[in-house]
């Protein structure tokens, strides 16, 4: 039986009718379903057997890890310095060719994001255990120590609520592989703990390309928060990276099962190599074709909505939006007319006054998102040179501690369903709450901070 079927109960073949294997399993994982575990198993499993296969450049023994670390850290610092030399003697952006190109990343790697620290949580039972210290202050910062405006998850999501652009339309399947594989991790912490903590060991690396984004998120008025956030406590002295190395040491077998235990964690490690990685996603943008395959997907909300008065090239929108494939003939077809003129100020364009701007017909219609993408197709070359000021990075105030009764109604259930519990027993009780799903929510967050405060005085 394929982990699909367990999930599903149905075959293979009709679940991906509906939705992609990954995509399905990551939204039942995330969802919390019965049964999930088993399938959480078997899907680890079974990305073990791809990843077996993949080539890995850890040392060969585990004492040299604090060092390799290190100079990967010196490598990543010194190609960045090389990187800001390229840009101060005016290179263009490496990543980013205009800000809708930015966006499209952002919206593909989401999935991944919205489950940051998810492979740690099934660790969260070994509170008790001072050899997991380093991995559980990771997973607890990820979670922002409880506080709203420090959650990894709940700062991603306003990013993306920021620029409009949380919509997962359009996204692949491959897109949800490494979330779907974080949570299933994070669900199955004593059968895999050596291939979790190989494969923190492998994403809380600080890597190039994190650098590289925030500074042109930045250049693109972008707040880069996020991503600065991950530089600074990824960092290979005192950062996740450190812990992440040390952890393995901590955790290694003192006996003989030391060396299938590196084995083992050498392989987590090679995991996070699964799927398209960052630089794949910012490579896989052509501006054209987002543009017609975002109008594609509106084709079908849009085929009737249109009158009959504008013809183009003989036929009505309506007729241009009826069948699929003829998205790029009608966008030429705007073009021959005047509606759109390429490499100008978009504001000049027929088209996008209809879409932007004091009683444009069709507001509303288009996301953000969308409409970054069409501005940046009509302007092209107008704005290729353009600097777009920098922002300052928004951390948000701070929230506020529970001086009083919470209002959330799951956060009160939460409060009264440990009032006549021991302290160990709440800590029992939080850790449900501190999963993918829960613990960005009022109720998660507060969850967070009262397993951080027992945790303290039980040790």
């Amino acid at each position: 039986m394929t982990f699909l079927t367990a999930l599903s109960g149905q075959p293979a073949s009709m679940l991906l009718s509906a939705h992609g294997r990954y995509q399905h399993l990551y939204q039942q994982l995330y969802s919390e379903v019965e049964g999930a575990e088993e399938v959480a198993r078997d899907f680890v499993q079974a990305q073990l057997t791809l990843a077996r296969e993949l080539p890995g450049d850890l040392p060969e023994v585990p004492e040299h890890l604090t060092a390799w670390v290190e100079q990967r850290c010196a490598e990543v610092a010194q190609a960045y310095a090389e990187y800001l030399e390229q840009r101060q003697q005016g290179r263009p952006r490496r990543f980013f060719q205009n800000k809708a190109h930015a966006l499209y990343c952002l919206q593909r790697v989401a999935p991944t994001k919205q489950v940051d620290g998810a492979w740690l949580y099934g660790l969260l039972a070994h509170w008790h255990d001072p050899r997991f210290d380093g991995l559980l202050t990771t997973y607890l910062e990820e979670l922002g120590d409880g506080q709203a405006a420090q959650n990894h998850v709940v700062i991603y999501r306003k990013l993306l609520s920021d620029h409009d652009a949380a919509s997962e339309a359009g996204l692949d399947d491959d897109h949800y592989l490494q979330g779907a594989l974080q949570m299933a991790l994070g669900l199955c912490g004593e059968d895999f703990l050596p291939e979790i903590i190989g494969y923190n060991l492998g994403y809380e690396q600080l890597p190039l390309h994190l650098l590289i984004t925030s500074y042109e998120l930045s250049e693109l008025g972008i707040d880069p928060y996020y991503f600065t956030l991950h530089v600074t406590i990824d960092n290979a002295s005192t950062g996740h990276a450190c812990k992440a190395a040390q952890s393995v040491i901590d955790l290694l077998p003192l006996g003989e099962g030391r060396a299938d235990f590196y084995r083992r964690v050498a392989e987590g490690y090679r995991l996070n190599d699964l799927g398209p990685g960052t630089n794949a996603v910012i490579d896989s943008f052509n501006l054209h074709d987002e543009v017609v395959a975002m109008l594609e997907r509106k084709r079908t909300f849009g085929q009737h909505m249109h009158s009959d008065y504008c013809r183009f090239e003989g036929k009505t929108v309506n007729q241009w939006l009826a069948k699929p494939g003829q998205i790029g003939a009608f966008l030429q077809a705007l073009e021959d007319k005047g509606w759109i003129k390429r490499n100008q100020d978009p504001t000049e364009s027929r088209f996008w006054q209809l879409i932007e701007g004091a009683g444009a017909a069709m507001f509303g219609v288009f996301s953000g998102y969308e409409k970054q993408v069409l501005h940046d197709w009509i302007a092209g070359d107008w704005i290729s040179a353009e600097r777009v000021p920098a922002v300052r990075p928004g951390r948000g105030r701070p929230l506020a501690r529970d001086s009083h009764r919470p209002t959330d109604p799951d956060t009160q259930s939460l409060v009264e369903s440990l009032s006549n519990l021991t302290d160990e027993q709440q800590l029992t009780a939080l850790i449900p709450w501190l999963s993918a799903r829960r613990h960005c929510t009022p109720a998660g967050l507060y969850a967070t901070r009262r397993f951080i405060q027992l945790r303290a005085r039980l040790r």
